[in-house]
């Protein structure tokens, strides 16, 4: 185990002495942390693009969603009803309206 530590550190040794490796690693380090565009925001940008994607993709399906049930509820007067009765608890008159919260049952 050590002799093969000894030689990688006689090998790194050897590899700084090459002034061209030495040229290679800072910029390596110079593109991968302080360049306006490192490796580092380049990996929060596409997170967040990522994060927007899902969100399109989310907005579009409740937009098609939404347009279908208006669609719906001016074709049909029936379902414009059932809407209202559901939605914002409407009644006809001379009918008692009950609420049953189903999560305390």
């Amino acid at each position: 185990m050590s002799d093969s530590k000894h030689s990688f550190w006689q090998w790194f040794l050897l590899k700084l002495r090459n002034k061209y490796f030495i040229t290679s690693v800072i910029f390596l380090i110079w593109v991968g942390i302080f360049d306006s565009s490192n490796l580092v925001d380049m990996r929060k940008t596409t997170k967040r693009i990522s994060n927007m994607n899902k969100e399109i993709e989310y907005y579009r399906s409740k937009i098609e969603n939404d347009s279908q049930k208006i669609k719906e509820l001016r074709t049909n007067t029936e379902n414009l009803e059932k809407f209202a009765r559901e939605q914002y608890l409407m009644k006809r008159p001379n009918e008692e309206l009950f609420i049953i919260d189903e999560s305390k049952l």
